[in-house]
């Protein structure tokens, strides 16, 4: 027998306000035209002023223990991925965890930037495999909004706010891939890649917060191999194909890289779950949005197997391989 975390449920939730590519013409000189043909992203959500990290944590929270049918009290954990924290500290978990009531267990934020969601979910499958935490929330959330430098219009069309979350929970399995639950997780990092994508400010260096830097095209390059990589490795730790994948959910960057990594797995684009177009880069957010969207509106059932990926900042990257 071996322990496996189900994912019980999840939510999200995306600040009120959209911003269209339209509206961005009237900030920076670009257009419609040339944001939609190198990203595939028409429309982000922009948090209100005054709404943090931490407001669009707890909301995404909320909605995932609804979700599960699991009470505050049955948490354990709570780990949340995010690039733009409330506060340099506290952690934000901790002030989503006394927002949910939550008296008991832990909570600590990760910083993976992009692939935080990954990471955060790798941590959380530890804590219940080496049976430390039974029922643990898991969150990416970011107010990226707050860190663009919205005079480089190579950046700040890029990117936008929003959270997702997921709650874990504690199951026996078979110890093989045809259990339900996290099959497997995978993480990696390489730090000699620092300038090519990362934010010019922090409290030892410039004591800003800084805004963020990206070489584009070089990114791009990184990710296409590391990200064909990571979804090779997933799947033969679990002895499976690129045809048992039910469903692709990628971090939502680049419709060019997503729709790149689907073909190197000859996945229908059918099953590629695509939500950069109305969410832009969410960052740590992104994968849960994106899972959270083909969940509720169906697509994704009971048992279908699901490639999580990303690549950030750092250079971070990961996948998960996970029988919802």
């Amino acid at each position: 027998m071996a322990i496996r975390s189900i994912i019980l449920g999840c939510g999200s939730y995306l600040p009120a306000r959209v911003m269209t590519n339209d509206d961005l013409t009237k900030i920076v000189e670009t257009s419609d035209e040339w944001i939609s043909e190198r990203t595939g992203i028409k429309s982000r959500h922009i948090a209100a002023d005054g709404e943090t990290t931490s407001d669009l944590a707890y909301h995404a929270a909320v909605a995932a223990l609804d979700h599960a049918g699991v009470t505050v009290d049955e948490l354990d954990l709570i780990v949340l991925a995010t690039a733009t924290p409330d506060n340099t500290f506290p952690a934000t978990a901790t002030k989503v965890q006394a927002r949910l009531g939550m008296k008991r267990g832990a909570a600590f934020d990760l910083q993976a930037v992009c692939s935080g969601f990954i990471y955060a979910l790798s941590v959380a499958d530890n804590f219940i495999k080496a049976r430390q935490a039974r029922t643990v929330l898991v969150i990416g959330a970011e107010t990226f909004s707050r860190i663009l430098d919205w005079t480089d219009r190579t950046t700040c069309v890029l990117f936008g706010d929003g959270a997702g979350a997921v709650v874990l929970r504690a199951q026996e399995g078979q110890g093989t891939a045809a259990d339900q639950g996290i099959l497997s997780t995978h993480l990696h990092s390489d730090g000699s890649h620092h300038d090519l994508l990362y934010v010019d400010g922090g409290p030892s260096s410039t004591q800003t917060v800084g805004h963020v830097r990206m070489r584009g095209q070089e990114v791009f390059k990184h990710a296409v191999v590391n990200l064909a990589d990571v979804v090779r490795e997933a799947l033969a730790t679990n002895d499976m194909q690129p045809s048992d994948i039910d469903w692709l959910v990628p971090h939502q960057a680049n419709r060019r890289i997503i729709e790149g990594t689907g073909r190197k797995l000859k996945l229908d684009p059918s099953r590629v779950v695509m939500t950069v177009d109305h969410h832009g880069n969410t960052s740590a957010a992104s994968i849960p949005l994106a899972l959270v969207e083909a969940v509720h509106d169906g697509r994704i059932k009971r048992g279908d197997v699901l490639l999580l990926e990303a690549m950030g900042g750092g250079f971070t990257w990961g996948g998960a391989l996970v029988r919802y």
